[in-house]
């Protein structure tokens, strides 16, 4: 048995185990697929991880920069209390369009506000509707913004908010100090970023599965 395929069957016995048959879920994946969006959403273990750790926070306002088709929107929304509140933000129409048939299907309309169009635009409107902070916010959008998406999420946080981004190993292309992978690039910048960050304390963690060979960074502001 290849390690790709010895991935594949952990992630397939840790679902099996651990993450109960959801059919919306199922069913949003399916939705994504059929309308040919890139396979970037979070694993099911992955998305259940975001699940606690909103959980754990007690989160009752999350911030997620990057809906893709709403996959990791759903798992974050459902860990939020009755009056919790999420906003979502997808550059791509038809990527929102999918989205937004997702988390209707979710029944989470009521939870999830889906603002369309550049995140960094929508982020500066954000602002000047003095949006208030968040207590965590999932980075998840395009890489070679990451460094400007974390300067935001530090104007949009309070002490304790927790800060998370995906895909910051890039197999492990990350320490490639040579990479003209503008992907690569500014993920090395987002962590040179939060080395500097004094109102930030972060660490990273590698991961193996079903996505390859990448990781998350995970940090809280003090």
């Amino acid at each position: 048995m290849n390690q790709t395929s010895t991935w594949d069957k952990v992630d397939q016995y840790i679902s099996e185990h651990l993450i109960p048959h959801d059919s919306i879920l199922e069913k949003v994946l399916a939705a994504n697929q059929q309308a040919g969006l890139p396979p970037y959403d979070v694993s099911p273990s992955q998305g259940k991880l975001l699940h606690i750790l909103a959980h754990m926070q007690g989160a009752k306002r999350i911030l997620e920069i990057g809906t893709l088709g709403g996959y990791s929107t759903i798992w974050l929304a459902r860990a939020l209390p009755s009056d919790g509140q999420l906003i979502t933000i997808e550059f791509d129409p038809l990527h929102a369009k999918v989205a937004q048939a997702n988390i209707s299907l979710a029944q989470m309309d009521g939870v999830v506000e889906l603002r369309v169009g550049d995140a960094l635009q929508q982020l500066a409107q954000m602002e000047e509707e003095e949006m208030g902070s968040f207590d965590l916010i999932f980075i998840d959008a395009d890489k070679p913004n990451n460094p400007n998406y974390l300067k935001w999420a530090l104007r949009f946080s309070h002490p304790g908010t927790v800060i998370i981004g995906d895909n910051v190993i890039r197999e492990g292309e990350v320490i490639n100090e040579n990479s003209l992978d503008p992907r690569v690039n500014g993920v090395r910048k987002f962590f040179d970023l939060l080395a500097e960050e004094s109102r930030i304390t972060a660490t990273a963690i590698q991961t193996v599965g079903s996505k390859g060979y990448d990781g998350f960074v995970i940090g809280i502001v003090k």
